[in-house]
């Protein structure tokens, strides 16, 4: 027989692990503001191999307009600079030989714009992924009922999805609107 809230407990899980994600990749989006997670996808070639940069260097926000980037070993700043450039980040290292500051430039009106459609692009495929969950556990629990379920717990289960789905959906929402809102502050 078919376990119904071991099925609703890792459909939950599915829908948080889309909710987190759409976390993490809003926090990459540079909204005009100094803010270190932007470097997480940064590897830098060290001794061989590649690594992430909080892992060769200390990296942190002195203030809200720029990123400092301190390396352990004065020797691999020339690697870090690199990696940075070859990144996906788009803003370009300044070197004084001991640190390596990144000045987040002042996004324009039109910049702005971009990047809530992007985020927006990310919440949606963090809705659908939410979505795609709860159509898959549907289709469980109806299975579920030729196994052997009654059609009252279906039921009952069918609600108790809908009421994690609307709470995911609900919880996508607020991220994206509270970026929306960072990133339209000037």
């Amino acid at each position: 027989m078919v376990d119904v809230k071991e099925i609703l407990s890792k459909s939950e899980e599915r829908m948080e692990m889309a909710a987190m994600y759409l976390e993490e990749e809003l926090n990459r989006i540079r909204a005009g503001r100094a803010n270190v997670a932007i470097l997480d996808a940064v590897r830098v070639e060290v001794y061989g191999s590649k690594v992430p940069l909080n892992q060769v260097a200390n990296v942190s926000v002195p203030d809200p307009r720029t990123i400092a980037i301190k390396p352990w070993d004065r020797k691999e700043i020339r690697n870090i600079e690199k990696a940075i450039m070859d990144s996906d980040v788009g803003i370009t290292p300044e070197n004084n030989g001991e640190i390596i500051r990144l000045n987040i430039p002042q996004p324009t009106e039109e910049r702005r714009r971009d990047l809530t459609k992007q985020c927006n692009k990310i919440a949606e495929k963090a809705k659908v992924e939410v979505r795609n969950v709860r159509g898959d556990i549907k289709d469980k629990l109806k299975k579920a009922i030729k196994d052997g379920l009654s059609e009252d717990l279906e039921k009952d289960a069918e609600a108790e999805l809908q009421k994690l789905h609307d709470k995911f959906i609900k919880k996508i929402d607020e991220l994206i609107t509270a970026k929306n809102k960072e990133i339209m502050t000037v």
